[in-house]
């Protein structure tokens, strides 16, 4: 999988991490049982700071994403990833109550949020494995 991270951007690195990892696991790119690299390798090849990773990992095994074993390292939870709570449906109305009202401020019609929203969904589920999907 392939890690892309803008510097410039607003969103933390541990944020764009996280993002990237949950989208690859989505996207089946990271299949359940699958190694990711250590903290310190991760960290080495992406260009940051340790403590940015394990604040990614942790914050994604305590989502339910991931499994940090100390003799296996990190990979992405084998046992079943987390399905939707109360707490998850909370939080995505959360995130997704701004984003709508800005994009009504910008004149974008219902239609056109829901094909939006459509494309990303199936751009992010039928990216095929090794694939990235564009953005």
């Amino acid at each position: 999988m392939i890690i892309q991270l803008d510097m410039q951007s607003d969103v933390p690195i541990y944020t764009q991490l996280m993002n990237q990892i949950i989208e690859g696991i989505a996207g089946g790119r990271l299949k359940p049982g699958e190694a990711l690299p250590s903290v310190r390798h991760l960290a080495s090849d992406i260009g940051v700071n340790l403590h940015t990773v394990n604040k990614a990992y942790t914050l994604l095994k305590q989502e339910g994403y991931i499994q940090i074993h100390r003799q296996k390292g990190v990979v992405v939870q084998p046992d079943g990833l987390p399905g939707l709570t109360p707490e998850f449906m909370t939080k995505q109305q959360e995130q997704l109550r701004p984003i709508i009202a800005e994009s009504i401020l910008r004149g974008m019609n219902l239609d056109d949020l829901l094909h939006q929203a459509r494309q990303l969904y199936e751009q992010i589920s039928s990216a095929p494995p090794g694939k990235e999907p564009t953005p």
